[in-house]
């Protein structure tokens, strides 16, 4: 009876043994995730002729997952721009890239992702810095514009560094091609934030046929500001060209 009860311990215990050697185990499902990206970085730039938006160019980047191997078939790629909308996702048999199009300004730090037959998911992050560019310009104007220019990024995220502002105020000839007859304007630049302070100011005058130019660094990049251009009254209508660069580095 002794033996008999020995044998049959011995012998449950083998089926146990050989029933875990042959079940599938989930460490077999290993992912190397490698994904190379074109670009790390990129401008948006905003253009708008006489306060009117006219083009947006976003900044297209491509992501590719054709260096990515895994111990079992691979069956989706994937992107996750982590703002709130659903992830993209391509097939692994139909392509190994994904591109996704930055229209805002900001560090955006997304998710990349590939997806096994087990449904094994291996993760990795990225960090994608987008500046933004506004072109704006207005012509024969006798009241310019405020151009407004937002430096918080809409993601919550990490505040560029600085602004850099360009803007030049033409006194166009009265008559095409010929100086003189006109008069020479005066004006002001003035960068101002949302609680009406003025950050940053400078005068300026053109004579007829001429222009003048202001280049200057703000480095306030929290609320919301304008640059405006002030003339004073009675004067000849101006070309205003103007350039503000949010940069992040």
């Amino acid at each position: 009876m002794g033996h008999l009860k020995q044998l049959l311990v011995l012998t449950l215990f083998c089926s146990a043994s050989m029933a875990g050697c042959l079940a599938p185990s989930s460490s077999d499902s290993v992912i190397d995730l490698v994904v190379d990206i074109e670009t790390t970085s990129g401008t948006v730039v905003e253009t708008y002729l006489d306060g009117e938006l006219v083009s947006l160019d976003a900044v297209d980047i491509t992501f590719d997952f054709a260096q990515t191997t895994s111990s079992l078939d691979l069956v989706k790629f994937g992107l996750d721009a982590m703002d709130g909308s659903e992830p993209m996702t391509v097939e692994a048999s139909e392509s190994s890239t994904l591109s996704h199009s930055f229209v805002e300004h900001g560090i955006h730090n997304v998710t990349l992702f590939a997806i096994d037959a087990a449904g094994t998911q291996n993760n990795q992050s990225a960090s994608i810095r987008i500046d933004l560019q506004i072109e704006w310009s207005e012509q024969g104007t006798n009241e310019p514009m405020a151009l407004p220019f937002n430096p918080t990024p809409n993601n919550g995220g990490t505040h560029p560094v600085m602004i850099e502002i360009n803007s030049t105020v033409e006194n166009p000839s009265l008559i095409q091609g010929i100086s003189g007859g006109g008069q020479t304007v005066q004006f002001s630049w003035n960068i101002v934030d949302e609680l009406d302070d003025t950050c940053q100011s400078k005068n300026g005058q053109a004579e007829d046929g001429n222009a003048d130019t202001w280049n200057t660094v703000h480095f306030n990049t929290y609320l919301l500001h304008e640059l405006r251009v002030v003339p004073e009254e009675g004067q000849d209508a101006l070309n205003i060209q103007q350039t503000v660069l949010i940069l992040y580095e």
